[in-house]
Formats: structure tokens, sequence, C-alpha cells
């Protein structure tokens, strides 16, 4: 992937920031914490910027609170405070949060809308995650809701309110329907994207603020590409 894939501190995409918590729009070659790769995470990226922007000496406090697979893009949400962390975890384990999806898939649902309950079992060694239609030893339920939001040349773009936060939920979820996402040749698309991303975005969040209690919706706009942005128009 080329190094404009990439979130560095010089093009980073602030949604948000306070004292406590900073919301990233995350490209689709960053990874959120570091792993076997080597490559430089976005936690990593997101302390730098810091370090840069209040030019702090030493090290910069960063708690990272959830994941978005590497070919995702969208809003990442990171803790700035020891105080902000714990709470922030607490609202995202316990569901408190509300998170919009948004995935272009080739095939057209059977329903314009629909909710899709599986029981996913997770495959570590493949990095993959089977959906299955009943419960089976190993499983863990998985729900979410789609609507269709439009109709493209090609493909369909499809709203998801995500009910539970499992590994790869979204991608296996549709995959066992047979609206594979763009892109995602791991969960059957025919073809990958030229830049290693799949379209599928996460769209918006809406949470209370873990230490002033108030609350907050945040938007992420998708990458610029043809078929993102004739999603957008119209």
């Amino acid at each position: 992937m080329s190094d404009s894939l990439h979130s560095n501190p010089s093009n980073l995409q602030v949604l948000y920031e306070d004292n406590h918590l900073i919301v990233i729009n995350k490209r689709p070659g960053d990874i959120v914490q570091g792993d076997k790769t080597g490559d430089t995470p976005l936690s990593d990226v997101v302390k730098q910027y810091l370090k840069e922007k209040y030019n702090k000496p030493g090290n910069v406090y960063l708690g990272v609170v959830h994941r978005l697979d590497r070919p995702t893009t969208g809003i990442v949400v990171f803790a700035k405070t020891s105080k902000a962390l714990p709470r922030l975890n607490k609202l995202f384990s316990e569901g408190n949060t509300q998170k919009t999806y948004w995935a272009v898939v080739k095939n057209a649902p059977q329903k314009e809308s629909d909710t899709l309950i599986h029981w996913l079992v997770r495959n570590p060694k493949q990095n993959k995650s089977y959906a299955q239609s009943k419960e089976v030893p190993n499983s863990k339920k998985a729900i979410l809701e789609y609507r269709i939001l439009k109709k493209l040349d090609s493909y369909y773009l499809l709203e998801i309110d995500l009910k539970t936060g499992r590994h790869h939920q979204i991608r296996a979820q549709l995959a066992a329907i047979g609206c594979h996402i763009k892109g995602d040749l791991k969960y059957g698309a025919d073809r990958s994207n030229k830049d290693g991303s799949i379209h599928l975005h996460a769209r918006s969040l809406e949470l209370e603020h873990p230490v002033k209690k108030e609350p907050l919706t945040f938007l992420a706009p998708p990458p610029n590409d043809p078929v993102w942005n004739a999603c957008l128009n119209g």
C-alpha cells in the first residue's frame, strides 16, 4: 500500500478532540494496534500527532478503546486520559454506543431491510469468522440490522446498525446472505480493491462523553474514491 493510504501525523483525519478523547477517521491501510506485521499502528501515529501538537516532552498517554479491521475505514476512538479509558471501555463492552456502518455490496439482499442473526465461529489461524444459522459449539451470537440506502450502477449501499461486536461480524454475516462487500476477497468478493481496502466504513458513532456525560455524535466521510463518491452524491 502506498503511504497515502496510511495515516501519519501530518495527514491524520481528526474528527473530534478534547481533553479526554480523540476521534480519528481511519484510512484503509491503518492498523489500529500493533501486531506481528510490525507496521506502525494508528495508536502510535496519534501519540506522535499529540506530542507534536502540544510540544509534549516524554511519553503521551493514549488508550485503545476499540478496533476496526485493517482494510475497513472510519471512526476510531482513543482515550487521552486514564480516567476516560475504563469508562469508554465500559460503554463499548456493554453496548452503550450506537454504531452505524456503510457497506457497498455487489448483490442486493432479498429484503429492503432486515435483522440478521447468526452464530459466528472464529478461526484464529485463518483470521476469519464463519456464520452459522444456528448455535454451534464455540459460537457467539451476532446481530445486525441493515437497510438498502442506495442503488448504484453496479452495487448497493447498505446502512448497518451493529447490535453486537463480533470478530469480522459485518463481513461474515453479509457474506452468509450472498452480499459480499466490494473488495473483500477473504469473504468471497470476486476481486480485490487496488489499494487493499474493502468498502466497509464506520460511518457514525453515538455515545455519552465518558467524563462530561453529554451525548456525542461523530460522522466520518468515506474515502475519496468513485464508488464512495457515488454513495454521497444525489
